[in-house]
């Protein structure tokens, strides 16, 4: 996907310094991935504009292709804390401790695993079963090298399953002591649920926030997909980003990641600093 250029790329700089996330009352950090397709042309510069944005803290979802030396002079050169730490499902599963190994290596508190492969769209009981085995195991390994472990649900565990859906089937059965989540809130919204009834049904659970907007209008999904373009600036969709970020706080969820998929990615940031920087005033 080939992201929209910005015109005047000094005034967009100006813009961003103005409204840096660091001068709010609460600190949010950037889900690299936003700017995966920045980063494949030119990472040193994507992690200049990373901090130029004002971001401090980052939440990773891959290495952008680069050797650990090379990306962690980038986050260090541009003082980027890597909070969190995306895992690949079936690393977790193959190998937990070198998952472990790699992101303490760049001091991260979190691990998160964003995917469960499945076939279809149909998250089936026993595939959940084939996770929360693959999870437990990982979440207590991760523990013991003083990282907390995350799954980031994507919107194909939220089927019908007796009275409930498959999700709750999924938490009755995830170690409550050493696995917790993260919720992306336009995917969820996305799978046809609401934000805020989870973060309060699973309270306890939620330790991380992906902040993402979703157009109105659009058509829920039910398999972890839909149009990336539908992520719009933060307050103008139908997500309920104000609320549901005040129901956070009270719950004393600490970490927040903008996270934006669509191709208007440069355009729509400085758009949704500026909304969160109107939330405090």
């Amino acid at each position: 996907m080939t992201l929209a250029p910005f015109a005047n790329k000094s005034k967009l700089f100006i813009i961003l310094l103005l409204i840096s996330p660091s001068l709010f009352g609460q600190q949010y950090g950037l889900q690299l991935y936003s700017l995966r397709n920045q980063f494949a042309k030119d990472a040193a510069g994507t992690m200049a504009k990373v901090k130029a944005m004002g971001f401090r803290d980052v939440e990773m979802a891959g290495t952008m292709g680069l050797p650990f030396p090379e990306l962690i002079k980038l986050l260090a050169q541009n003082e980027l804390n890597v909070v969190s730490f995306g895992a690949d499902y079936e690393m977790l599963e193959k190998d937990p401790r070198k998952v472990a190994e790699e992101a303490r290596a760049y001091g991260a508190k979190f691990i998160v695993c964003f995917w469960v492969p499945h076939q279809g769209d149909n998250f089936t009981t026993a595939e959940v079963d084939k996770a929360v085995a693959v999870f437990n195991n990982a979440a207590q390994i991760i523990a013991s090298y003083g990282m907390l472990f995350c799954y980031h649900p994507h919107g194909y565990e939220f089927k019908p399953y007796h009275n409930a859906t498959v999700f709750d089937y999924m938490m009755e059965k995830l170690d409550q002591r050493y696995v917790y989540l993260e919720m992306d809130v336009f995917w969820i919204k996305q799978a046809g649920q609401e934000p805020m009834d989870l973060l309060k049904k699973y309270s306890n659970r939620f330790v991380l926030l992906h902040l993402k907007d979703r157009k109105v209008g659009t058509p829920n999904t039910s398999n972890g997909h839909g149009d990336l373009e539908s992520n719009v600036v933060l307050g103008t969709g139908d997500v309920g980003i104000a609320e549901i970020i005040r129901e956070a706080k009270k719950l004393g969820i600490k970490y927040y990641f903008l996270e934006d998929e669509s191709s208007k990615v440069e355009e729509q940031l400085p758009k949704s600093l500026a909304y969160l920087k109107s939330l405090q005033q």
